[in-house]
């Protein structure tokens, strides 16, 4: 039996070492998979798809959307953490993710030591929507005059628990001293579902995910929550605008890789994502829902998301939001 020389073994070292960058130069050489926390229909689900669609062609590689929706997106969130850091498995979330460490004490992954953080995809202001059929009101201090005579009496529907969605809308009640009851669902998609059939009567959406059915009249837009009008939407005042200055949410969406997902692999996302972000497609596609292209990347992302695991801590500690 031949055994290997010390040099051998160094060599054979040195390339396991070495192998997972060398393997990402020619990155993607296989189809990437992008894990979606949250069922199709949703915010997530409406900028992923075009976004990945565009890399796609333009790398000409396949980028596959897996939707693991469940517990506020903390389910598809876990999975993405413990996957293989190969460089071909990435996770989509969303401002929900500064949200749960506050909202469920026992996650089994942590946003800010268990990712990569890659960059930040869009940014779009929560919007106030009703079911036109449901709730009569046109203008927010409408709506606000209904539910200060009809206290528990509306639903509002959100993507599950811990989501912006359900925060914005706890904020809300904070804000105006009314009271709606919360409904959680798996996702913005079956929570949109139930909301234009009527089973709800009121939801706080981020914009992207509510931009068509608002277009197409199949919800009323009584108000964004940011500083200025959507462009996409300049009949629709800002809170401050029909009378709540100090409501302003915004859901926002971004990229995270695995800890430990090799640099070169990393860097060749950002590249193509900036390449997709920067195409005058995707620049009107983000236009019409509600947002602007993005420019914040690795560790300046990962600050910000930072930055909003702490906001979000003291909203929820502000607000007494619960898991219902």
């Amino acid at each position: 039996m031949t055994h290997p020389t010390r040099r051998q073994l160094l060599a054979a070292g040195a390339a396991a070492l070495t192998a997972p960058y060398v393997h990402a130069q020619g990155w993607p050489t296989k189809p990437v998979n992008i894990v979606v926390p949250f069922p199709p229909g949703g915010g997530t689900d409406a900028f992923a798809r075009p976004l990945f669609g565009a890399m796609g062609k333009n790398l000409n590689r396949q980028f596959l959307i897996d939707n693991k929706g469940g517990a506020g997106g903390t389910v598809g969130a876990s999975v993405a953490a413990k996957a293989a850091p190969d460089g071909y498995t990435y996770f989509m979330g969303a401002v929900h993710h500064s949200i749960a460490p506050s909202m469920y004490p026992k996650l089994d992954y942590d946003i800010l030591t268990d990712f990569v953080p890659v960059g930040l995809v869009s940014s779009v202001p929560q919007v106030v929507v009703v079911n036109p059929a449901k709730v009569q009101a046109t203008t927010l201090a409408q709506l606000l005059d209904h539910l200060r005579k009809n206290p528990g009496k509306l639903n509002y529907a959100s993507a599950g628990n811990g989501t912006s969605h359900h925060l914005a809308g706890e904020l809300f009640k904070l804000q105006t001293k009314t009271f709606i009851t919360h409904i959680p669902y798996r996702g913005a998609g079956p929570a949109l579902q139930d909301l234009i059939a009527g089973q709800v009567e009121m939801m706080f959406d981020g914009l992207g995910s509510s931009a068509a059915h608002i277009k197409g009249g199949r919800l009323r837009a009584l108000a964004v929550a940011a500083d200025k009008r959507a462009v996409a939407f300049p009949d629709v005042p800002t809170a401050a605008e029909a009378g709540l200055p100090s409501y302003k949410v915004a859901t926002w969406y971004g990229i995270w890789a695995p800890k430990g997902t090799p640099r070169e692999a990393v860097a060749a996302m950002q590249a193509g994502m900036r390449q997709a972000l920067n195409s005058a497609e995707l620049k009107s596609q983000w236009t019409g829902l509600g947002t602007e292209t993005p420019d914040l990347w690795g560790d300046d992302f990962g600050r910000f998301v930072a930055s909003e695991v702490k906001r979000w801590a003291e909203v929820v500690k502000t607000s007494g939001a619960k898991l219902d």
